[in-house]
């Protein structure tokens, strides 16, 4: 059937396939993360030239974000997730058995296009359904996703744990993704936002606003993942074997915020929740840099991850509500910049810290979620 022919879901599987496409996106995600050190090993990279390879996982997901919008559009949502999910989980156990750079580097490349044609096509098929229920919905899917990545990371980590090879370990991950991923096809939307522009456009008026605070946010989030367990190592003297609960404390509070978090959008509003979002978020950095014993760092940790879980939810759905581009080109466009702050964190980061102190940086970080607190009083004019 084509996406016009195609039978359209009740409301209540449309909802029901959208949370379990944000959980196997997720779950997907960080089912490469485990990966990382036994490919390095298998390869024998040096951590300068893993760096430079993870860059194209980046770069296949930055090249199709893009793209993605109009995918969905034309081909619908339900094809558009169906076929990059489907991708993504065939490529992982190739990832796995990578005997060589050759064989590494386009690997990553199509995974990370496919995951960011999948991220793409699973928020616009949220913001329909949203839209469609009338009620605030966003952070609740986003929840799925982040709990998707801890039971991912988890899962992976368990079966490495028993003895099984990367191989195994990813082909028992692929049988769960496919799984659910054809759970929730028939609740899929046979079709995607209306497109009535270009394939791409460069972000203008409130779409730009809401990408660049969508930048600063996932910045921060890249902060988190990158540097948290280096800031209690280096600046507290955290042994290596407990650094990862800084970490573990940003991911846990964010995933509660956003189970919680529709709620909370339903009774204070949109605007209002990322505006106390972001300045929660600064605190929480300001909180963690100044605190004088690592318990409390893990404590501003956490604020961070509260503050910050709601924002990027706040923000697709406001791409959704906007007039200023067609939402097909809206969303792309934002998801684009925010992942760009992933890959540019880790380096910004470093580079400040290099040139001043990790301490300065995060500092910088309270500064520019600070900002998105201000920023978002302009989404009052959606």
């Amino acid at each position: 059937m084509t996406a016009l022919s195609s039978p359209v879901p009740a409301p209540s599987a449309a909802q029901f396939a959208t949370r379990l496409v944000f959980l196997v996106a997720g779950f997907g995600t960080a089912t490469w993360a485990p990966l990382v050190p036994f490919v390095k090993s298998r390869i024998g990279m040096e951590a300068g030239t893993l760096g430079l390879v993870l860059l194209a996982l980046g770069g296949g997901s930055i090249l199709m974000m893009p793209l993605a919008g109009q995918l969905a559009a034309r081909f619908g949502c339900r094809a558009t997730i169906m076929v990059s999910g489907l991708i993504a989980t065939a490529i992982l156990p190739l990832l796995a058995v990578a005997p060589d750079l050759w064989w590494l580097v386009p690997g990553l490349f199509l995974f990370g296009a496919s995951i960011g044609t999948m991220d793409v096509a699973i928020n616009v098929q949220a913001i329909i359904v949203e839209r469609d229920s009338g009620r605030p919905m966003m952070s609740g899917f986003h929840a799925l996703f982040s709990l998707g990545g801890i039971v991912g990371a988890a899962g992976m980590a368990a079966i490495l744990g028993l003895g099984a090879s990367p191989l195994v370990a990813t082909l028992t991950m692929l049988v769960a993704m496919v799984v659910l991923l054809f759970l929730s096809q028939g609740g899929l939307l046979p079709y995607g936002s209306k497109s009535d522009g270009p394939a791409f456009a460069l972000p203008r008026g409130i779409v730009l606003l809401l990408g660049i605070l969508c930048f600063i946010s996932f910045l921060a989030e890249g902060a988190m993942l990158d540097w948290s367990a280096v800031f209690l190592t280096g600046t507290h003297q955290v042994p290596a074997a407990y650094a990862g609960l800084g970490y573990a404390a940003f991911a846990g509070a964010m995933t509660v915020g956003r189970f919680l978090g529709d709620r909370i959008v339903h009774r204070f509003g949109p605007v209002t929740v990322l505006s106390a979002g972001g300045f929660i978020a600064g605190l929480g950095f300001i909180a963690a840099t100044l605190a004088p014993v690592w318990e409390l760092v893990l404590a501003g940790y956490a604020l961070v991850g509260i503050g910050a879980s709601n924002i990027v939810p706040i923000l697709f759905t406001s791409a959704g509500r906007q007039r200023a581009m067609p939402e097909s080109l809206a969303l792309p466009a934002v998801s684009t910049l925010g992942y760009a702050g992933i890959l540019a964190g880790p380096a910004a980061i470093g580079f400040v810290a290099h040139l001043s102190s990790l301490s300065i940086a995060f500092l910088l970080l309270a500064v520019g979620l600070i900002g998105v607190g201000v920023g978002g009083r302009w989404l009052r004019r959606l």
